[in-house]
């Protein structure tokens, strides 16, 4: 028995390319000029805003004396220039004091305490619209009581 032997022949592999293949990276530049090409023209478009007017507005400090300034308490009272009021003549007493003024001066501001329950100066404005008043404000920070008392 004679056995054949095959010989298999193994070309030498290539020696390692250190070249630099640029087609991509040529691809890859030409994508992101195209990008830029189209993207840039829409950066500079202006868009006409209107913007208002300026105008320099005096801080007033002092609350005017005539002024009604609705104050709800912690507990839910109610009181119209420091003077303590029921709940069942508030409207009564608002009312009294909103007609004594000129229609385009039946103006109220509230100002409520931190702890005071939210539906209560709810209460307090509707009130005052039922007792005719016509701007209703908020006010955040009191006035100083001490002023306000003086007068």
């Amino acid at each position: 028995m004679s056995r054949k032997t095959r010989r298999v022949a193994i070309k030498p592999a290539n020696p390692p390319n250190s070249d630099i293949n640029v087609t991509p990276l040529v691809d890859v530049v030409l994508v992101l000029l195209i990008i830029f090409m189209v993207v840039t023209p829409l950066l500079e478009k202006n868009l006409d805003v209107r913007v208002p007017d300026t105008e320099k507005v005096e801080t007033v400090t002092e609350v005017p004396p005539d002024q009604l300034v609705v104050r709800i308490g912690t507990e839910g009272d109610f009181r119209i220039n420091f003077d303590k009021v029921t709940n069942e003549e508030y409207v009564d007493k608002l009312k009294t004091k909103l007609e004594r003024r000129k229609e385009d001066d039946k103006i109220v501001f509230f100002i409520a305490d931190d702890k005071a329950n939210y539906a209560r100066l709810i209460t307090a404005l509707d009130g005052a619209k039922q007792a005719g008043a016509k701007v209703l404000g908020m006010m955040t920070t009191p006035p100083d009581e001490e002023e306000e008392k003086k007068e």
